[in-house]
């Protein structure tokens, strides 16, 4: 059985700090290892790699100039070249990174993938490269915002990125290293002390994004809110899926945002049915979630006309 390498994927754009972040990394003692490292490096900035610190961390460096050129015959050729027990690639930000995997040979692994970006250029890049940073964050479980200058913009920029990956993880750094940014009541645009909140339209994209990372804030609170039915099988009686339609990058990538829901109006539910409810939340385990996560219990629910755009922009 051919034995796997492990990959540890770095996404980012140019100059977001790629580079830096993986010589930082390679020298620290829980990164250090015997066995040899190979670094992939898919595009060059300004930082440059010291090539005798390498030889030190038992680690070589080979470049991939061309998008064609990250293919699996070459990348195998790469590896048994240099047999690496683990190979980090710096990727190049303007290639896509969607189904990486299946640009890799079989016993590449991925163990890890994390997306670095410039606090400073992160509004243009989003703004005019949102299709391909929406790829990236996509497959990472940790995005590394660097270069923090405007605190105040940090919590609108944890949500759009949070709107492409739910689950990921997300750190701000400034000069002096991480920044705590704990989300306040203060931050949304409901007021959580009403009885009950009342969810505009407008605001189901940060209710649901902050309900799914802060359950407990919501916990023992009603909230009177407008959503669609979304009518799953594999969920028991009385339960539906009730959310919103959501474009996170352009046009052509809508997802659904949604929640598992019980009522006893379930049954009478159609697909796509427009609903008015107040409910509360609670954080429980479901399998449809794969652990965790906040479910909706309607107190009161009736079928309304369609809303007149249901479509949550979270561009």
């Amino acid at each position: 059985m051919e034995q796997k390498i492990q990959v540890y994927m770095i996404y980012g754009f140019l100059e977001s700090g790629k580079t830096q972040f993986i010589d930082f990394t390679t020298s620290q003692d829980y990164f250090k290892q015997d066995e040899p490292t190979l670094i992939l490096q898919c595009e060059e900035g300004m930082e440059e790699y010291d090539v005798d610190k390498l030889k030190s961390l038992n680690t070589t460096l080979e470049t991939i100039e061309e998008f064609d050129d990250f293919n699996p015959e070459n990348l195998a050729a790469i590896a048994k070249k240099h047999n690496p027990d683990r190979i980090i690639i710096e990727y190049n930000g303007m290639w896509s990174a969607k189904d990486i995997e299946e640009r890799m040979p079989a016993n590449f692994e991925i163990r890890q993938q994390i997306t670095i970006v410039d606090g400073v250029t992160f509004e243009t890049y989003v703004t005019n490269m949102r299709s391909l940073f929406a790829e990236m964050v996509r497959n990472s479980e940790l995005v590394i915002m660097n270069r923090c200058r405007d605190i105040d913009k940090l919590q609108g920029y944890k949500r759009t990125i949070m709107s492409l990956n739910q689950g990921v993880e997300v750190v701000f750094e400034d000069e002096e290293g991480e920044i705590d940014l704990p989300i306040t009541d203060e931050d949304l645009p409901y007021d959580l002390k009403a009885n009950p909140v009342e969810i505009e339209p407008e605001d189901y994209g940060i209710f649901y994004l902050d309900v799914w990372e802060n359950p407990d804030r919501y916990a023992g609170k009603m909230f009177h809110l407008q959503t669609m039915v979304m009518k799953e099988p594999s969920l028991p009686k009385n339960y539906f899926v009730a959310g919103r339609p959501a474009m996170t990058c352009c046009a052509d990538d809508i997802v659904f945002m949604g929640l598992i829901c019980k009522s006893r109006e379930a049954k009478n539910l159609e697909n796509k049915d427009t609903v008015d409810m107040l409910v509360s939340v609670v954080k429980e385990y479901r399998s449809d979630y794969n652990g965790e996560g906040p479910v909706l219990y309607a107190d009161k629910l009736v079928v309304t006309a369609p809303m007149e755009n249901p479509v949550v922009n979270m561009v």
